[in-house]
């Protein structure tokens, strides 16, 4: 979210920002709905100033019985109560319509973030290793993960299509020990040796949790919603409607009740078959059709809704959410170890086979919340500890500074880290750490202040991946392959395997 000072104090570089990201000026927009809106909140205020005056002025004019005086001022204040609620209408449309606009732009990018337009104008920062040095270089044809893991006999995506279709995969014995090692070894270098907080979070979340974090509205799309109904509210509220009908429609179903007295003459006959009619008709009444059933889910009275974190940056953010956090406790560093789920709606076609893009996957997420002035050291840190991981894996790998074409949308500046995959001959993206400076803080409310001063002020807010497990399980498998398909295991995850230095069939 924007701060709609900044864009009133200076528009122009406002556009100009925007503008790096590809987006054409939108202060204009902006400003005309924020004049508009404090023309609206004026005129409430002004209303509710003289309707406080004029309430007053009626008990002087009854005092002094003036009933003329007394009648005038009392229109006036009726007139007043109109003017507000009009007033008040008005403010509510247009803050709610400042809020969409703000809401559906992208953080605007760090001064020293490059210029580009997509993934090709990003900027090589440093290397770590040599891909001709692992032990898959001295194969002619490296095999790919999948060959690999099918080998072994612990991948098994067939299975997983069955029961849960594309993107999914069952990885099985020395597979899933190995993912569950990268995960815990993750883990363990990053609370024993950076300093960040284990935290075990809800992997369900409101519509404010991933609205804080920028995931909605604008990629909704992007997300799996978990929705339950209160089918038994559902039902009483849909017989509701059918007795309403009844009620309605008393003209038309009175002489046909007088019709069925007249064939049922007496009286137990008469009222069994009554009751059945009209419970019939309910029921009849009761069925909706698709449309109509969905809009009364849709309203949210019957409905719960959550949605699947795509990365535990969704909750471990917004734990500081509507908060004031002390700035002396900060930074808050936290890391977790949770499953996350992406639909990858816009990746239809891409990666299709194996497990570099999954609807579900492991991910160790690292996420810090700071002071406006600790933020840019820590981003720094952060990509360290990140890189720390695949240092200890000794896989080969590339530091990014993302174009500002490439960027998130809730990032001011972004490096991505790239591991090295020997049966693609490329660097494939493992982690990316973004630094969403107060971006996201303004969509949660979260605030710290310094002890002893009044006011309080935006964290910033940072993440990245530190790292995603599937694909640092894949890079494993590719990099420290033999001739006959046995994996060797890296030396620091061995404590977390049992001592096993290979994997093979």
């Amino acid at each position: 979210m924007h701060d709609i000072k900044a864009v009133r104090d200076n528009p122009q570089a406002f556009d100009l920002a925007l503008g790096r990201r590809g987006l054409a000026p939108q202060s204009e927009a902006i400003l005309a709905i924020d004049q508009a809106l404090r023309a609206a909140q004026t005129a409430l205020q002004s209303a509710q100033s003289r309707r406080n005056e004029a309430s007053k002025l009626i008990g002087a004019a009854k005092a002094r019985k003036d009933e003329q005086a007394a009648n005038a001022l009392i229109a006036e204040v009726e007139a007043l109560k109109a003017s507000m609620l009009s007033h008040s209408a008005e403010e509510s449309r247009l803050s709610q319509d400042l809020r969409n606009l703000l809401s559906a732009l992208p953080n605007l990018p760090a001064d020293d973030v490059p210029d580009g337009a997509d993934e090709a104008d990003n900027v090589e920062v440093r290397r770590f290793g040599d891909p001709a040095q692992s032990p898959a270089a001295k194969l002619n044809a490296p095999r790919d993960h999948v060959a690999l893991g099918e080998g072994l006999g612990g991948m098994d995506f067939e299975a997983a299509s069955r029961m849960s279709g594309a993107r999914f995969v069952v990885l099985k014995g020395g597979l899933a020990r190995l993912e569950r090692a990268l995960g815990q070894f993750m883990l363990d270098v990053q609370t024993r040796e950076h300093g960040y907080l284990e935290v075990s979070p809800p992997l369900l979340v409101k519509d404010e949790a991933v609205f804080g974090t920028g995931q909605l509205p604008k990629f909704k799309e992007d997300l799996f919603v978990a929705q339950s109904v209160d089918w038994e509210g559902l039902k009483a509220r849909a017989q509701d409607l059918g007795l309403a009908f009844v009620g309605e429609n008393q003209a038309l179903i009175q002489p046909l009740v007088e019709n069925l007295r007249r064939a049922l003459p007496e009286e137990d006959a008469f009222r069994t078959a009554l009751h059945a009619a009209i419970e019939t008709l309910i029921d009849r009444q009761s069925q909706f059709g698709a449309d109509q059933m969905q809009a009364l889910i849709d309203s949210g009275e019957f409905t719960e809704r959550r949605w699947l974190i795509p990365t535990a940056e969704v909750s471990l953010t917004n734990l500081v959410r509507d908060q004031i956090t002390p700035e002396e406790e900060l930074p808050l560093r936290l890391t977790a170890l949770t499953p996350c789920f992406r639909s990858e709606a816009g990746a239809s076609g891409r990666d299709t086979r194996g497990m570099i893009r999954q609807h579900q996957f492991q991910k160790v997420e690292l996420v810090s919340i700071t002071t406006p002035d600790q933020s840019e050291a820590e981003h720094e840190r952060m990509v360290t500890c990140a890189e720390t991981i695949l240092q200890r894996l000794g896989l080969a790998f590339r530091t990014l500074a993302l174009c500002t074409g490439d960027m998130g949308f809730s990032a001011r500046k972004t490096y991505d880290l790239e591991v090295w995959l020997p049966s693609q001959g490329v660097y494939r993206e493992i982690s990316s750490c973004s630094n969403c400076g107060d971006f996201q803080a303004r969509r949660m409310d979260a605030r710290t202040k310094r002890a002893g001063e009044k006011g309080a002020r935006f964290v910033h807010t940072l993440n990245g991946s530190g790292l995603a497990v599937g694909r640092a399980l894949v890079a494993v498998l590719e990099n420290y392959q033999d001739e006959q398909g046995r994996i060797a295991i890296p030396d620091v995850l061995r404590p977390y395997m049992g001592g096993l230095t290979h994997l093979e069939a």
